[in-house]
């Protein structure tokens, strides 16, 4: 081809697919992990000390003994060949080096950091304690190449705001030190065997949405009560949710249905908070006792005499929020069921902006143990709206055809006369009757 001066070169369309195309045998296309391998904990065999036979010591450049200068070495070549040595890679030895998600050497905790904390379950007083000690090696989220990490905790299954805890932040840091100690009130031996306690490590932005850098879950039930267990794990991606769009035109009917149920499920499930009952039935004092008091008296020698069921409301925690501000305003209401004179409506004074309410009030019913077996105790929790309706947040029945907690409950308390019996309880979203507000 030649080119005269002054003209433009132009090429033709032959030369041009001529220079393009360049006939050769085709290679495999070499993959970064027969370069980088890396070697699980369970793999047999120690590593080699010679650098040049290690796997990690290969490159897409290295030309492994008696291959010859022309090939350049990738997993299907070296594979079979005598006098490969060291720098080759079998089908085994590939499986062997394979990752393992839950080992330390796994990208995740490479790049998001590990977070060590320790949890701790009180008995006595139904309290679960995490105490978040420290991070090392978080992703940086900023542009100046740290972060600004605080860590928040939820409870699983029915995580929302009303169980959420949350840390202090500190600023600029990789390596923060938090030792700060969260508690969550009411957390019964029940919840020990199906709850998860969430971790999620973020990244706090004043000007947009705080940024996730990585979360860990830790199951209950691997946490003995009154002991304290250490906890160092490698922060993980949280798990992806399924979409129906990544399945087939067959499936995507089915997904749907699915997940309208796992809703449904789930609201049926959703906790609004915890209450904190105490019952007591007072049996009815003989002849002989009322001689020995001496009259008729008031207070709690009155309902000593006279005999009944004494209720007592101790508190609420992680109540859901129903006001704008992001707390409540709470009271609680309670009746002895069914109620044909209407009198059994007993209610707390209004606790405001609170989500974790003590009342520390009780109310008494004159009644006997045999009416008393066929009564129906309903207690809500309601958050108070001035100049218009009342929100109802959650609530809960005893009797002896309730289930779970509310069934035990108010079996103890009928078995155990004169015992005062405390318990906590879920509150439900929904009654098995229809409520009636103020």
């Amino acid at each position: 081809m030649t080119v005269r001066r002054g003209k433009k070169l132009s090429i033709s369309i032959q030369e041009h697919m001529a220079i393009d195309v360049c006939p050769g045998p085709i290679r495999p296309i070499r993959q970064i992990s027969a370069y980088f391998p890396r070697r699980s904990p369970t793999s047999p065999g120690p590593a080699s000390p010679n650098p040049a036979s290690s796997p990690l010591a290969l490159s897409p450049g290295f030309v492994a003994p008696g291959l010859g200068g022309t090939h350049l070495l990738s997993p299907l070549l070296a594979h079979g060949r005598p006098g490969g040595g060291g720098g080759s890679l079998s089908l085994t030895s590939s499986v062997d080096m394979s990752v393992e998600i839950n080992s330390s050497d796994s990208d995740d905790c490479t790049a998001l950091g590990t977070l060590e904390f320790e949890l701790r379950y009180e008995r006595s007083s139904s309290e679960l304690h995490c105490t978040v000690l420290r991070a090392k090696g978080l992703k940086s989220m900023d542009f100046n190449g740290l972060s600004d990490p605080y860590v928040k905790l939820h409870l699983l299954p029915g995580a929302c705001k009303a169980n959420k805890l949350k840390t202090k932040t500190i600023r600029n840091s990789l390596n923060p030190v938090w030792n700060e100690t969260l508690t969550y009130i009411g957390i019964t031996e029940e919840d020990l065997h199906r709850k998860t306690l969430r971790l999620t490590v973020c990244d706090e932005d004043k000007l947009t949405h705080n940024e996730l850098i990585g979360e860990s879950r830790v199951p209950l039930k691997r946490v003995k009560p009154d002991q304290t267990k250490h906890f160092h794990t490698c922060l993980e991606h949280p798990p992806p949710l399924p979409s129906p769009t990544t399945m087939g035109e067959a499936l995507r009917g089915i997904s749907c249905y699915l997940r309208e149920w796992e809703n449904e499920q789930l609201h049926s499930l959703e906790e609004r908070g915890r209450l904190l009952l105490s019952l007591q039935f007072l049996p009815p004092l003989s002849l002989e006792e009322t001689d020995v008091g001496g009259g008729a008296g008031g207070g709690e020698e009155g309902r000593r005499r006279s005999g009944g069921l004494c209720v007592g409301v101790k508190r609420c925690a992680h109540l859901a929020a129903m006001d704008v501000n992001g707390f409540s305003d709470p009271y609680v209401k309670i009746y002895l069921k069914p109620d044909v004179q209407k009198k059994s409506k007993h209610k707390t004074a209004v606790m405001k902006k609170t989500l974790n309410p003590e009342f520390n009030e009780e109310f008494f019913y004159d009644i006997s143990l045999q009416e008393l077996a066929n009564k129906t105790l309903e207690v809500t929790v309601w958050d108070y709206d001035l100049g218009r309706s009342n929100d109802f947040i959650g609530g809960v029945c005893l009797s002896g055809s309730s289930q779970g907690d509310g069934l035990r409950h108010w079996t103890d308390c009928l078995k155990n006369k004169g015992s005062r019996v405390e318990r906590w309880h879920i509150l439900a979203n929904e009654l098995p009757r229809t409520i009636g507000h103020d």
